[in-house]
């Protein structure tokens, strides 16, 4: 029998919408730019880029209707809405949810100019707000995401504005990594990004899944 030092940590996991299964989290695998009036936001030629990818430990992960923490070393926390694919056995996306990547933007603009990765702006503890998991088809390419702040809209778009979808999201992803069960991937996020403080009431939308809702704490 292994003995451990300590205790290891209890797996990241997310709850299945009529199932008392979890999905245990493995990692998270985000695309950036993927919606192209959000590269233009941030300054980039959606023409003229390839996919790219950052991450997110498994851990980042808040669920079941926790609310994460305003993060220390930012004076400017970023919401972005996304739908998340989340990936099973043989490396197929085996269901959806909402899900919202928060972003240190002082420091990714710092990491930016620098040339520097953005794993302080990208990766920090509570930076992957997620709702719970629906088994199957894929939301309608046509159906609706979007974003609220304190009953504002904020975000809104369609799932057919990504420049890639999730399938060729995945394909893209296969050929850097090997994709196990458990993984999740961020899909990107429409323009209309923004600041969030403490007290800041956020909800995801996304057609046919269960919406994400959260407060800063």
């Amino acid at each position: 029998m292994t003995q451990w030092l300590f205790a290891p940590p209890a797996t990241p996991s997310l709850p299945i919408v009529g199932d008392d299964r979890r999905f245990p989290v493995r990692r998270i695998l985000c695309v950036g730019q993927n919606y192209a009036a959000h590269a233009r936001e941030m300054g980039s030629d959606p023409d003229k880029q390839t996919p790219f990818f950052f991450s997110k430990p498994g851990d980042a992960l808040v669920s079941d209707g926790r609310n994460p923490a305003y993060p220390s070393a930012t004076e400017n926390l970023h919401y972005e809405a996304e739908l998340v694919a989340a990936i099973g056995e043989g490396g197929v996306i085996v269901g959806w949810a909402a899900g919202c990547d928060l972003t240190r933007r002082d420091l990714q603009a710092e990491a930016k100019k620098a040339g520097r990765p953005w794993d302080a702006a990208k990766g920090f503890d509570q930076s992957a707000p997620c709702g719970p998991l629906t088994l199957g088809a894929q939301p309608a390419p046509a159906g609706t995401i979007g974003l609220t702040l304190n009953g504002v809209t904020k975000q809104s778009g369609t799932l057919d504005d990504m420049i890639l979808n999730p399938q060729r999201i995945v394909e893209a992803a296969a050929q850097l990594w090997t994709l196990q069960p458990g993984d999740l991937i961020f899909t990107g996020t429409p323009s209309g990004v923004g600041p969030v403080v403490r007290g800041d009431r956020i909800v995801v939308t996304i057609e046919g899944l269960t919406p994400l809702s959260f407060e800063v704490a």
